[in-house]
């Protein structure tokens, strides 16, 4: 099991940038595959990216593609997402994810571990 702390949300007039962080407890980090998911108000929780266990291999929700970038350093267990030219489209709660395993995944049934969120606000 692996236990996840979001940070780095806030506001943002569009166009603007932010960089959220991921904080995974355990020795085990480098075991892990992790994903980005987000959940807008009355929407369902949606991927947004995720990233092999040895960070060679993201992958990106369309909507993002371009201008989001995943990454991770496995020394200091942690994974990021930068976020730029944000939209208020991009508006929503921001989840870390932990998949056991060599690669990521689409799927939220494919994540075992879920930090608490941090909410990204974008104004146009």
């Amino acid at each position: 099991q692996v236990q996840l702390v979001e940070s780095g949300g806030g506001s943002v007039q569009a166009g603007g940038s932010l960089r959220l962080s991921c904080a995974a407890s355990g020795r085990t980090f480098s075991s892990y595959a992790m994903g980005w998911f987000r959940q807008a108000p009355g929407k369902d929780r949606r991927f947004v990216a995720c990233i092999s266990a040895s960070g060679r291999t993201p992958n990106y929700a369309d909507s993002v593609k371009g201008r989001f970038t995943i990454s991770r350093d496995n020394a200091k267990n942690m994974v990021y997402l930068q976020m730029n030219s944000l939209e208020p489209e991009d508006t929503a709660v921001y989840y870390c994810a932990a998949r056991f395993g060599r690669l990521g995944a689409t799927m939220i049934g494919e994540y075992n571990d879920w930090g608490r969120g941090t909410q990204v606000t974008v104004s146009s």
